[in-house]
């Protein structure tokens, strides 16, 4: 459990940890692999949220899942892209996240994940907590924490 001094701290902007989800990439899960690559490589992303068209959150594609679809024995074959549809290659069982704000759980999670998607009750897609903004936010505890409590090693016992 982390420490209610600590916790307060990395909350204190949490505000900045949801990227709402009107401003995060996403495809739609009956687009196509080439529309899906494009907008990948168009925004030098290597994974993207997947939508339906209400909205709902349907799961993750990332770059790699598309490069596998084009390789070929002896070449790279574009066109395939054409007539694969996202959700017949996308991740359905990726980690998501009901509250952005439970810095706990979303540092255990973005340890092995780059953003953490957020998913209302309904299944509504509402935005992407990231590694970077967390991280940002453990950076400004590390270098203020002084400011605000006098730090002291325990004594150690003796044995």
């Amino acid at each position: 459990m982390i420490d209610a001094s600590i916790e307060e701290m990395l909350t204190e902007r949490k505000q900045k940890f949801l990227i709402p989800a009107n401003i995060v990439a996403n495809v739609l899960e009956t687009n196509n692999l080439y529309h899906a690559f494009l907008v990948l490589t168009k925004n030098q992303y290597a994974k993207i949220i997947v939508l339906d068209n209400d909205g709902k959150y349907k799961g993750l594609l990332s770059l790699s899942m598309i490069t596998d679809q084009m390789l070929e024995t002896e070449r790279v074959n574009v066109n395939k892209l054409t007539h694969i549809l996202v959700k017949d290659v996308m991740q359905t069982d990726a980690v998501t996240v009901c509250d952005p704000y439970d810095v706990e759980n979303d540092l255990r999670l973005l340890t092995d994940n780059p953003f953490l998607p957020v998913v209302a009750d309904n299944g509504d897609f509402t935005g992407i907590v990231t590694r970077r903004e967390l991280l940002k936010a453990v950076n400004r505890l590390v270098h203020n924490i002084d400011e605000r409590y006098d730090i002291t090693k325990k004594n150690e016992t003796i044995q």
